[in-house]
């Protein structure tokens, strides 16, 4: 049992452990208990789900303070705080997508679930990365600190600017090499069905393009979400936890926000300046000579930074007053 308590990444290999085991387990009661049938999920449903991951999540991140300490804890809190907020993001084009490929509304849960393993594996790769990077060469998070700054920056600029699926290269790959069904065929990601030959052949659904845009799409959040963590904390360990617990949420979040997206419509500038704000944080901290720049600053003025977007947002999408 030796190998329970070795270290694996700055932590004993029992905490990772662990941590995978509650994944597995909230992922096998979510698709095993409460999503066993196809059903379309409802704002209620959505926000109850959704409060448990987050409930889930917080609690995960007092966990952390009992067992790393003060600082770990805070680094964790504010590493969620801000990949949730970074997902919001994620649920605009999440949006755009089955909008773009008609999926039907009982079926995106299954397609969201298989993309939150892919995320899961995709992610724990690219932390992998990032932590080795970070550990051999210190000053890469100079650079990870740059690009959140230049990210944030044009995101401003082209906050306006939607995606274009039509001209996504890896989707005309896909529509041109293999056989593609336009219609949806239940919950099914693939279906056999005759060629314009007559030859029974095995076609991809628009539900599994979907899945396969979505992870590209995840593929591409991730350039900004992974660094944006990095410059909060270099552990390994609150790197990735923080990031899962956040995106475990996605799918309910998605349900739960999917019918007033409009209403977060200036939430973007406030997450451009949140990452120019994450990423100045080590220039800053040079400046004033600091180790680290604190995490309790860091905590109060990311939210501070998001209340103000949120309130901004509704603010200006309220419905005009009706004068008679």
């Amino acid at each position: 049992m030796e190998f329970l308590f070795a270290d694996f990444l700055g932590q004993p290999a029992w905490m990772w452990l662990g941590f995978m085991g509650l994944v597995v387990v909230l992922l096998a009661i979510d698709l095993g208990v409460f999503h066993r049938g196809s059903h379309e999920i409802g704002v209620r449903e959505s926000l109850a789900l959704s409060s448990f991951y987050i409930t889930v999540g917080l609690a995960f991140g007092g966990y952390v303070w009992w067992q790393i300490g003060q600082q770990a804890g805070i680094e964790y809190l504010t590493g969620f705080v801000v990949e949730k907020s970074l997902a919001m993001d994620n649920i605009f084009v999440i949006a755009m997508i089955f909008g773009f490929f008609a999926v039907p509304r009982q079926y995106q849960h299954r397609v969201l679930f298989w993309g939150i393993l892919g995320v899961i594996v995709l992610r724990a790769i690219m932390i992998g990365l990032g932590a080795a990077l970070v550990s051999s060469y210190g000053w890469v998070l100079y650079i990870f600190a740059a690009f959140l700054i230049l990210t944030g920056l044009k995101m401003l600029w082209w906050s306006d600017h939607a995606m274009d699926l039509s001209n996504n290269p890896l989707l005309r790959f896909v529509r041109r090499r293999f056989n593609v069904t336009d219609k949806v065929h239940g919950e099914a990601f693939f279906v056999r069905q005759p060629t314009a030959t007559g030859r029974i052949s095995t076609f991809a659904t628009p539900l599994f393009l979907a899945l396969v845009t979505i992870e590209i799409a995840d593929v591409i959040f991730a350039v900004d979400s992974v660094p944006a963590i990095f410059a909060i904390s270099t552990d390994p360990f609150i790197v990735y936890t923080s990031n899962i617990f956040a995106i475990l949420g996605l799918r309910a979040l998605y349900f739960a926000l999917a019918a007033i997206l409009h209403r977060f419509a200036h939430l973007k500038q406030a997450l451009a300046v949140l990452l120019v704000f994450i990423g100045s944080k080590i220039f800053v901290a040079d400046l004033f000579g600091w180790t680290k720049f604190p995490p309790e600053w860091s905590l109060g003025v990311t939210f501070a930074i998001l209340a103000m977007g949120i309130g901004y947002s509704l603010w200006r999408t309220r419905k005009p007053e009706i004068t008679a």
